[in-house]
């Protein structure tokens, strides 16, 4: 099954939404849309192809009401994603949805773009889970290529699970939470309480990433 999902803010009208497939939006606020699953996806084979765009002056809020499963289909085990996020001048996003798990013998790669203005304000996480209770053999990889205006702001790859180059039999992270903060003028630091890691960007803004065997819960850092 191929999904498509587009979500347009402007400032002079509600988000506007349209759907495809397996994935919709529903309006909960004034700036506010939650994800919702409509079918079972993404399955093996599926692809998902997501456009989220925030006119100039606009803010957008999109969360989700549950984590996503990416789960193996009958034929092929492998699923994919391509996440577009363009935020216009003097507008903002937060993008913080519940966490995707890979279950055992699943595939799920995701690929996000975004484009940002120097006066934007963007606040994106991401966060995955390798299986459900006891299961480790799903396998989960993110690229992330961000700009503002003509100028790459970050390239970043990870992966997860089975195979990855992290992974190994004595201590093989699970899970990962990542969020891109746009603008941010902190320095780098790491928390090794919490195993949290920011890196601070050259051209503003900042990168946090967290791994471990679980995920822990969200924490309203916004």
């Amino acid at each position: 099954m191929h999904t498509e999902l587009c979500i347009d803010a402007s400032r002079t009208r509600s988000p506007r939404i349209t759907s495809v497939g397996g994935l919709a939006g529903r309006q909960t606020g004034p700036d506010t849309v939650h994800l919702i699953g409509t079918a079972a996806t993404p399955l093996g084979g599926d692809t998902i192809t997501v456009r989220i765009s925030v006119a100039a002056g606009a803010h957008l809020e999109v969360r989700s009401v549950a984590a996503s499963l990416a789960m193996p289909g009958g034929l092929q085990r492998h699923s994919s994603a391509q996440w577009h996020f363009e935020v216009g001048a003097g507008a903002s996003l937060i993008f913080d949805p519940e966490p995707m798990v890979v279950v055992s013998d699943a595939s799920h790669s995701v690929v996000n773009t975004v484009a940002l203005h120097e006066d934007s304000t963007l606040w994106l996480r991401e966060r995955t889970q390798i299986g459900r209770f006891e299961e480790a053999s799903g396998r989960w990889s993110s690229a992330m290529r961000c700009d503002v205006g003509n100028s790459p702001l970050l390239r970043h790859r990870v992966e997860l699970g089975a195979g990855s180059v992290a992974h190994d039999a004595l201590s093989a992270p699970l899970s990962m939470s990542s969020t891109l903060q746009y603008p941010d003028d902190r320095s780098s630091e790491v928390d090794l309480a919490d195993g949290t890691v920011r890196l601070s960007l050259a051209g503003g803004g900042s990168l946090s990433t967290s791994v471990g065997r679980r995920l822990q819960p969200a924490g309203a850092d916004l």
